[in-house]
């Protein structure tokens, strides 16, 4: 068994890796500003080459998503935006972090 901080330094090392071939492999990168707000749908917008749009939500960017999806396609962008700007109003005024995420035992 490894010891506590050398799993807790691997964990770290593969989500960088992942956030490394998350851009790597986006169509484009967008900056949220750029995107356009589509009431009815509740979710930022921006074109796709094939005619669709990527999507995100206001949600999603809350909890931290960075990638938009096209649903016409596999394509998705990076979305470039401060996480502070969607923050929950009450923990950005109280600077509260979200809460941890429970272990569920799955019998």
């Amino acid at each position: 068994m490894l010891p506590k901080t050398l799993t807790l330094f691997k964990e770290a090392a593969i989500v960088q890796d992942l956030k490394t071939a998350r851009d790597q492999m986006s169509y484009d990168d967008a900056e949220i500003e750029d995107m356009e707000w589509n009431e009815e749908l509740q979710a930022f917008m921006y074109p796709c080459p094939c005619g669709g749009l990527f999507r995100i939500t206001r949600e999603e960017l809350r909890l931290g998503e960075e990638i938009a999806r096209c649903p016409s396609c596999s394509l998705y962008i990076a979305v470039i935006y401060n996480t502070e700007d969607f923050a929950d109003s009450d923990r950005k005024n109280k600077n509260i972090e979200p809460p941890k995420r429970q272990p569920v035992a799955v019998a």
